[in-house]
């Protein structure tokens, strides 16, 4: 049996509520996967859960979808944000990808000073993030922010945020976080590893705990996956 098709709408749903479809969506839902009218699909938002809607019309450059019932209340993620040196273009996608499948609430690329990429597509990333929620039936998408220079996003910290600061010089080291389940954030360098000035500064913040990810060195897309998996055992909702 074919899995029903899951898609993600920016629109109000609830039972009753009627949703346009772009021209996109009705192209991907009529043409790609053959739907007709009658058919059932799942939504989500981000907001309002995940429901089921029935295609009511169907044409080749738009349609129009029926609420029916709630099958999913929203499951938001912990307050958690994952800081990034995007790297190649490939790899930078399975790390968006990655962290939405994995319950971040925002995804933060930032520029350091052994960054290999100068810049990114974020619209494209935004679109990644939305693809993995739809796959792996999650029903909030986090925000990809634009690229920041790491000084500047350190510069304007929220107050109360914890960071778990992940250092490959600290090989070997324990995993040591405390039992405080507010806002925190994770930081995971580039291929090329923080610089010493960098490093320094991290350090001597008061709102940052280094930690190690083991007694060997991962690359960059694996760290970001690592690093998530122990916060989430450590002090999210895997617990």
């Amino acid at each position: 049996m074919a899995s029903i098709v899951r898609l993600y709408v920016d629109h109000a749903l609830g039972q009753g509520q009627t949703v346009p479809l772009t021209r996109d969506h009705a192209h991907y839902l009529f043409g790609v996967m053959r739907l007709g009218v009658g058919a059932e699909i799942l939504l989500f938002n981000g907001v309002d859960g995940e429901v089921a809607a029935e295609v009511v019309e169907a044409g080749k450059r738009g349609g129009v979808l029926r609420c029916v019932r709630q099958t999913k209340p929203l499951q938001p993620p912990p307050d958690l944000w994952l800081l990034f040196a995007p790297i190649k273009k490939a790899r930078t996608d399975f790390i968006v990808e990655k962290a939405t499948e994995m319950g971040a609430l925002r995804i933060c690329p930032v520029q350091t000073a052994f960054t290999n990429s100068e810049r990114i597509r974020q619209d494209r990333l935004q679109a990644h993030a939305v693809e993995a929620a739809e796959q792996c039936g999650g029903t909030f998408v986090p925000e990809v922010a634009a690229l920041q220079k790491l000084g500047a996003v350190l510069d304007h910290w929220p107050e109360g945020r914890r960071l778990m600061f992940c250092d490959e010089e600290q090989v070997g080291a324990g995993l040591e976080l405390d039992g405080d389940p507010g806002p925190w954030a994770i930081l995971i360098g580039p291929e090329g590893g923080f610089s010493p000035q960098e490093r320094a500064r991290l350090a001597a913040l008061p709102f940052a705990t280094t930690v190690s990810l083991g007694p060997r060195i991962l690359r960059a897309d694996t760290a970001a996956v690592a690093a998530l998996t122990l916060w989430q055992t450590a002090l999210g909702d895997w617990r």
